[in-house]
């Protein structure tokens, strides 16, 4: 089960948007026009200290408008929360794989030429352009520069915000933009990148002196996309990774991404790929169960935390790879899923994290993320009762806590 905060396009997470926790247990008013209006006043100082021309400033923050609906989606997004299975359903639905295909037709030589550029497999540079904005047909069409000054003058992420809001400004600035319109939290353009992004990996790949992520012409997102990945370690001919039958009597405790084995001996383990052959050599690998033992087994290799970087959530990364898969024509994730389960909500998690630690199980904090440390906490628990240890915090694990 994994927490996704829900992006532009409906029922997808926002691409890039690693940010700070909300402050826990933290109540605070609704801000109003006339509070942002006068927050914009003290911030005009701190942007022009920032390198901000002052004509660009008063241009741009113009107008800006309180956006409510920002500040509700920015408290409540860790309450959105699906089933890597019911995601999966929407974000590698036949009909997406049908548009993916339609769309790297269409920008065969764009996708082609950005490949042989950055190292980066066009499928997968098209999985995220799909994933992220339904191949460019729903970009967001909330102002970025609203978004953010509501975000930052709301403040429970004010600094993180603000900066986010200087980098737009610097974009707005170069003339980059026409119509600066994107998600709620600030991500936009057919890659939905958030504007420090923009500032570290964005890329003139149409030669026209801009980097517009933003126009029709997806040239310079794409390109862009590819050099994120690039820059985080994408190996072009490494799978993200490959689904995998376990053999009965597995040891479960094996199944993290901190157990990192050469194939050969996962291979010596038993393990096999789903259709039953031998597993393909692309260097050490780790076994991972997103849905829990009675769902998709997957043997992941460093492909996987890169696609991390844009997104950690594993259904996204599953997402991007299993629809990069579908799109240079492999199959379908083949295992069932244990659709009886639902997910557990926000409060459940932290109970179930509070629990843990009151059982002598460390899960690392009471934030209601799903990390490293909690899996490991559900694992040492499950164990000592004598369950399946896979990791996955189940409504049957909160039941035996309780």
């Amino acid at each position: 089960m994994v927490a996704l905060s829900v992006g532009g396009v409906p029922g997808l997470a926002a691409a890039q948007t690693i940010l700070p926790d909300p402050v826990a247990g933290v109540e605070e008013k609704m801000g109003s026009q006339a509070g942002l209006d006068a927050w914009i006043e003290g911030f005009r100082t701190r942007a022009l200290e920032a390198g901000i021309p002052a004509a660009t400033f008063d241009a741009a923050m113009q107008g800006v408008e309180f956006n409510p609906k920002v500040v509700e989606r920015d408290r409540n997004q860790n309450e959105f929360t699906k089933t890597i299975w019911d995601y999966l359903d929407t974000a590698v639905s036949e009909d997406r794989v049908a548009l993916g295909l339609k769309a790297i037709e269409k920008n065969r030589d764009l996708l082609e030429r950005i490949e042989a550029e950055y190292g980066v497999e066009k499928e997968v540079v098209a999985a995220v352009w799909g994933l992220e904005s339904a191949y460019g047909t729903y970009r967001g069409d909330l102002s970025v520069l609203g978004s953010l000054a509501t975000l930052a003058y709301e403040g429970r992420r004010g600094a993180f915000f603000e900066a986010e809001l200087i980098a737009a400004l610097r974009i707005v600035q170069g003339g980059h933009v026409e119509r600066f319109a994107g998600s709620w939290a600030g991500a936009s353009g057919h890659t939905q990148f958030m504007p420090s992004s923009w500032e570290k990996f964005a890329v003139d790949f149409d030669g026209d002196g801009k980097k517009n992520l933003w126009g029709d012409d997806p040239a310079d997102a794409l390109a862009s996309t590819a050099n994120y990945l690039r820059h985080w370690g994408w190996t072009k001919g490494q799978p993200w990774g490959v689904e995998v039958r376990l053999p009965a009597g597995f040891d479960y405790d094996q199944t993290t991404e901190r157990v990192v084995k050469p194939v050969a001996e996962w291979q010596a383990m038993g393990v096999r790929t789903i259709l039953g052959g031998d597993l393909p050599d692309h260097g050490p690998g780790s076994i991972l169960l997103p849905g829990g033992h009675r769902g998709a087994a997957f043997l992941i290799w460093p492909n996987f935390q890169v696609i991390e970087k844009y997104n950690t959530a594993d259904a996204y990364v599953v997402a991007i790879g299993s629809l990069s898969d579908r799109l240079a024509g492999g199959q379908a994730i083949q295992s069932g899923w244990p659709r009886e389960l639902r997910a557990l909500t926000l409060e459940e998690r932290r109970e179930l994290q509070d629990l843990l630690t009151k059982a002598g199980f460390d899960a690392g904090g009471v934030d209601g993320r799903m990390g490293p440390k909690t899996v490991a906490a559900v694992k040492a628990f499950q164990k000592a009762k004598g369950m399946v240890p896979d990791g996955y915090p189940s409504l049957e694990v909160l039941d035996l806590l309780r």
